[in-house]
């Protein structure tokens, strides 16, 4: 089956989702395909992770991530609340120990430097009344944070998307990606069902491409570099981090999201305490490095190590003190893809440019990504307009 579309987006997570939604709106007169390669919709990344709509206290200011995040943050319950997608706004608490009221100044600086305004400093007999289970000498307060159920979010994305004409092809692999001898379309070649024996080869042509693949994105960027089409910046240098969850057996100590002041070292947000819809606990994520040389999705260990416990309590008993370690049960883990280098690093957002066709490249969209979703859409879209990418 050989077909031509006008825009074609690899990835149905939640980014890929939020931008067909958004183009489809955007440019009605765009024909817009949606290729993945799981048998439903938001199973890879976007389905192992906390669930957490973040207000955007950690980033930088100025960036990706702090200007979607803050963006997003808005749009998102916004969005929620017009489709009956479940939501709770139901506030964190980051809380520091002795030693650590210095790191939570800087969070509530920089917070404040990103737009997020409402932060609100607590001493510990205030922490005290608003989560009895938890120890700390300060606080910050974040009435803005709140949870998702992100696979409603994802199927009412896609519903709207498909309402607008936007095809979808499920269980369907990508695997080359070239540009047309006349430089005027990217030819995508595709296997479907491809799991399966019987697998059908297809061609889609596109004048834009946008890559949302998550864990394989850099690679389908690699290789239209590697076919002679240049990009817009230096292609970042990715690894892929697991992080590991544990559910917390029996009845909830907690009504609102707890974190401890992040990493020093600047891996990750610490092991937090989250809640899902349904009013369970659970800590998490860790932050597992994974092996430099891992690059397929087909050898990928989502299990979770019962080893990990202790490490798991250590942490989580510096703010929970009466932690029962037998109720930590493993639960899930996801793995995301992080940009290296020194210091923060953002979302990266690469261009590859022909004459008559191009791609857009979604690099690094590791948290806030599903909080960010909607901006990002809307970011993208302003891009393509502005730049004239459809021609």
């Amino acid at each position: 089956m050989n077909f031509e579309v006008d825009i074609c987006i690899v990835g149905a997570g939640v980014c890929g989702l939020a931008i067909a939604r958004q183009l489809s709106q955007s440019l009605p007169s765009s024909s817009v395909a949606l290729i993945e390669q799981a048998e439903s919709v938001g199973q890879g990344i976007s389905s192992r992770n906390s669930e957490v709509i973040h207000a955007g206290i950690y980033y930088a200011p100025d960036s990706l991530k702090a200007r979607l995040c803050v963006a997003g943050r808005h749009l998102l319950y916004e969005y929620c609340r017009q489709y009956q997608v479940p939501v709770r706004q139901i506030g964190k608490l980051i809380v520091a120990q002795s030693g650590e009221e210095d790191t939570l100044n800087r969070i509530a600086d920089n917070a404040r430097a990103s737009g997020v305004e409402n932060l609100q400093s607590l001493n510990a007999s205030r922490i005290a009344s608003l989560a009895p289970a938890v120890r700390a000498d300060a606080g910050l307060w974040s009435p803005s944070t709140g949870i998702i159920d992100s696979h409603e979010y994802m199927q009412s994305l896609l519903k709207q998307a498909q309402a607008n004409g936007v095809m979808l092809a499920l269980a369907t692999r990508l695997n080359e990606v070239r540009p047309e001898d006349s430089g005027k379309r990217l030819e995508l070649e595709m296997t479907s069902n491809w799991r399966r024996n019987g697998a059908e080869t297809s061609r889609v042509a596109c004048r834009l491409l946008i890559n949302c693949a998550g864990l394989g994105a850099l690679d389908i960027a690699e290789r239209l570099h590697q076919a002679g089409v240049a990009t817009n910046q230096a292609l970042p240098k990715i690894k892929w981090v697991k992080g590991n969850y544990f559910a917390y057996q029996g009845r909830t100590p907690f009504s609102h999201l707890i974190y401890p002041v992040p990493d020093p070292t600047g891996n990750g947000l610490g092991i937090h305490a989250t809640l899902d819809m349904a009013g369970n606990c659970r800590f998490g994520p860790d932050v597992e490095q994974l092996a430099h040389d891992m690059n397929s999705e087909d050898v990928l260990d989502l299990s979770v190590n019962a080893s990990r416990r202790d490490m798991f309590a250590r942490q989580i008993r510096r703010y929970f003190p009466a932690l029962d370690e037998s109720r930590l049960v493993p639960d899930y883990a996801g793995i995301r893809t992080r940009v290296t280098g020194d210091g923060f690093q953002d979302f990266q957002i690469v261009e590859q440019q022909l004459e008559g066709c191009a791609a857009i490249h979604l690099l690094g969209i590791e948290s806030p990504g599903l909080t960010a979703s909607l901006a990002l859409a809307n970011h993208l879209a302003e891009r393509i307009s502005q730049q004239q990418l459809l021609g």
